[in-house]
């Protein structure tokens, strides 16, 4: 299987979250960002990659996001600009997975992404390493993860301000990789989404 590293960016600040911490959410008592850390630290471990998480360098939720990674095979990235965007969990994600053949990002607050998904997306990337994947729904809408093939990292390396991995992807041919259900496009952004997702999902 080829060698992917795993990005999981979590330097946001939860602005729509009115002061709560979306990454900390409890899901079956555990915290969302150790949940999706663990999962993907278990896959990339099978597979001799990397995981790293990007956090705020300062700010009132870093600590806490520090805490909840306690004990995982994950690598911490300070970013000491979080407040310019995505970008900034970007170009770290870039310059640190070199030595892979592509770096996969996985957004911290898509709580249904399971490590079976994380694994049969980077499987299906193996088959051809040279175009870039992305997760779908089973009705086909795209989005998380992503799959970056490394010829792409040098232009993710130097992105600027709050561009995500869109940017990269234009005009570029990517596969396609559907998943079961909504889980591809299922993120909570506000006490409203963790409302309605716990009261649809009973988690």
């Amino acid at each position: 299987m080829a060698k992917v590293d795993i990005l999981i960016p979590a330097a946001g600040y939860s602005r729509r979250m009115g002061g709560v911490d979306k990454l900390l959410e409890r899901i079956g008592g555990e915290e969302q960002l150790r949940r999706v850390a663990s999962m993907a630290a278990s896959v990339a471990f099978e597979h001799g990659a990397h995981v790293f998480v990007t956090i705020p360098s300062t700010g009132p939720f870093t600590p806490a996001r520090k805490q909840a990674l306690l004990g995982l095979r994950v690598n911490i990235i300070s970013i000491p600009d979080a407040h310019e965007g995505m970008a900034g969990s970007l170009r770290a994600g870039a310059m640190a997975a070199r030595d892979a053949e592509g770096l996969m990002v996985l957004p911290a607050d898509m709580p249904e992404i399971t490590a079976n998904d994380i694994d049969y997306i980077i499987e299906k990337f193996g088959e051809d390493t040279h175009y870039a994947i992305r997760a779908t729904t089973a009705g086909g809408a795209v989005g998380h993860p992503v799959v970056f093939p490394r010829r792409l990292l040098s232009e993710m390396a130097v992105l600027s301000g709050d561009q995500g991995g869109r940017k990269i992807l234009q005009g570029e041919e990517v596969r396609n990789c559907p998943i079961k259900g909504q889980r591809a496009t299922t993120d909570l952004d506000t006490p409203e989404d963790w409302a309605a997702w716990r009261n649809r999902t009973g988690n």
